[in-house]
């Protein structure tokens, strides 16, 4: 009985020990697209055991960093079989997909959800210092910082209008109201939340720029009785200046929305020197 005792004890102190030393996980798996971006960003290949299929489409900002790097699907079964000490998840792998991975063993980081910009630049710390690349956080925010200093502030008041090809626009409470207003704009939506383009508005009041997101995406087909084809909402891409956005600038809340927040200042810019 001593013995067993004094190896219990023995294995335990190994144990403990050893979870004090463990080293940054080396075998990361991203489950999704929304994580494939900061890993993508913050770790070196050699760190990256897969990332899943989206990581190198064209709605994906770290598309070409992801060459190469082997993807998986976020299926329990595909994940394990590759033996990852972590996984990085937005939504991949469902609501109980981290419940899971760690019954298995697995730790797992969770991206918090942002909505505004100080949001995002405390999750990219935050995700930074779990992955053990504290310096590498810094510099993103750092970078984020100095590029909304360089940002002009605008002397006269300026609306701006979100808009999709599904017809959708978005208000105040939202991460799209945050970049209007860091590029200078007052959101033309007045109404919280996402909601359709507002037509009967437009038809006698218009935004003095236009956020048009995804429309470089050809993919996206927007139903029949979407907003975006009546020709009210058509005529404001017509006549107003208007800043092309990347699908890819705008998802995730991922530190790369400042290239949405600078190509909505430079509109908006150009648009008062009119």
């Amino acid at each position: 009985m001593t013995r067993k005792v004094t190896i219990a004890a023995l294995l335990a102190l190994f144990a403990s020990n050893a979870a004090l030393a463990t080293p940054p996980a080396q075998r990361v798996v991203s489950l999704d697209y929304c994580a494939d971006q900061f890993v993508l960003k913050m770790l070196p290949r050699s760190r990256i055991l897969a990332v899943s299929p989206d990581a190198g489409k064209h709605f994906s900002y770290m598309r070409d960093a992801a060459t190469g790097i082997r993807q998986v699907r976020p299926i329990a079964e595909d994940v394990l079989v590759l033996g990852p000490d972590l996984v990085v998840r937005s939504y991949g792998g469902g609501p109980n997909a981290a419940k899971f991975f760690e019954h298995a063993g697995i730790s797992v980081l969770q991206i918090p959800y942002s909505n505004d910009i100080e949001s995002i630049a405390t999750n990219v710390q935050f995700l930074a210092d779990r992955l053990n690349v504290p310096e590498k956080g810094a510099e993103i925010v750092g970078e984020m910082n100095r590029r909304l200093a360089d940002i002009k502030v605008s002397s006269e008041d300026q609306s701006g209008l979100y808009m999709t090809p599904t017809g959708a626009t978005s208000g105040p409470n939202t991460l799209i109201h945050e970049m209007l207003r860091a590029a200078g704009l007052e959101n033309f939506e007045q109404q919280p939340g996402w909601r359709s383009i507002p037509l009967e508005r437009l038809a006698y009041e218009q935004p003095d720029v236009v956020a048009a997101a995804f429309f470089d995406d050809d993919r996206i087909d927007s139903s029949r009785w979407s907003s975006m084809r009546h020709p009210v909402a058509e005529k404001q891409m017509n006549d107003q200046p208007t800043a092309m956005l990347q699908g890819a600038w705008t998802s995730c809340g991922g530190w790369y929305l400042l290239d949405a927040v600078e190509a909505l200042a430079a509109t908006r810019s150009a648009a008062e020197a009119r």
